[in-house]
């Protein structure tokens, strides 16, 4: 396994999934602003991809069946978990 790939891959998730956030929070009190729905839109997409390419080289973000199918073996289980990079 490529650690150093991993923890980028990781890493760059982690920042989108802030983007993301943010932005929803952003338009919870700016409803109309339809630069930062654009923003929010292409930051879902942009996580989108990055979890796709995440999933497919080192298996599922999350179980109980929202990760996709997972290979053998049992991907879930496999480490490193967030938590210990």
């Amino acid at each position: 396994m490529d650690c150093e790939n991993l923890i980028a891959l990781l890493r760059r998730l982690q920042e989108m999934e802030f983007v993301a956030v943010e932005l929803n929070l952003y338009l919870d009190t700016h409803p109309c602003d339809e630069e930062a729905i654009n923003d929010y839109n292409c930051a879902v997409e942009a996580l989108r991809q990055l979890k796709k390419e995440y999933e497919s080289q080192y298996g599922p973000l999350l179980n109980f069946g929202m990760g996709g199918f997972s290979r053998t073996p049992w991907q879930w289980a496999m480490g490193p978990w967030p938590w210990e990079i």
